[in-house]
């Protein structure tokens, strides 16, 4: 870095393996996130854009405001990255550095293979034709598709946009519908085992408000039946 003097920084690194909002790997990504931007600032960069995530929201008020709804997370995941954006705030107003920060909510699309989440997981199990093991999946969520998730992030780093910005399709799906939806474009002939897994302790509703994201010119490119139709044809080709 003291080498190069680059302008801007994109922190987009985190542990996200399984048991990420639990695991102890994100005090370690905390601090190391936290000496990166001290380093930054010393050489000179003047852009800082870092990703945080949707659980840095309290979940129970539904529809997530960046500027509104209260960020006092549940997980030690959401509690590390919103210690990061509160600090790293700060610092950069200080240190006269531009400061973004997104929030992005539940991405999916190819590559995406952790056992541990529903849209990988499911896709798997009916491209197999195994069982699928669930929850109730009665809860509602915003899904975003990776592409225009990228687009999203790209449209802030350009714009003159400060604070926190929601990466979100501001639409709420029901899980059970995207557990459907999978069964029908995999054609599907096995069983569903609703309730075979236990649910999160989630509201029912968790919505992201993307107005912030849309002032700029972006929009979803996505519905969530051609994300997931795409997200299906790469597990088929990687199978």
């Amino acid at each position: 870095m003291s080498e190069q003097r680059f302008t801007h920084l994109l922190h987009l690194a985190w542990y996200m393996g399984a048991g990420a909002h639990v695991h102890n790997l994100n005090m370690t990504w905390l601090a190391s996130s936290i000496r990166l931007l001290e380093s930054f600032a010393h050489y000179g960069g003047t852009h800082f854009l870092g990703a945080g995530t949707c659980a840095e929201y309290e979940y129970k008020y539904g529809l997530m405001r960046e500027d509104d709804t209260p960020t006092t997370p549940s997980s030690l995941y959401g509690c590390c990255k919103n210690a990061f954006y509160r600090s790293a705030r700060l610092f950069c107003a200080l240190n006269d550095i531009h400061f973004q920060w997104i929030r992005p909510f539940n991405c999916y699309g190819p590559g995406d293979r952790g056992s541990y989440r529903l849209i990988p997981s499911v896709i798997a199990d009916c491209l197999r034709g195994d069982n699928v093991r669930v929850s109730e999946c009665k809860n509602y969520k915003d899904f975003v598709y990776v592409k225009d998730a990228v687009r999203g992030i790209v449209d802030v780093v350009e714009s003159p946009l400060s604070g926190a910005v929601n990466i979100c399709s501001g639409q709420p799906v029901q899980l059970r519908t995207i557990v459907d939806k999978i069964a029908e474009l995999t054609h599907f002939k096995g069983n569903i085992l609703w309730g075979a897994l236990p649910g999160a302790a989630e509201n029912e509703l968790v919505v992201g408000d993307n107005r912030k994201l849309r002032s700029i010119g972006w929009f979803p490119q996505y519905d969530l039946m051609r994300g997931l139709r795409e997200t299906i044809s790469s597990e088929k080709e990687y199978s």
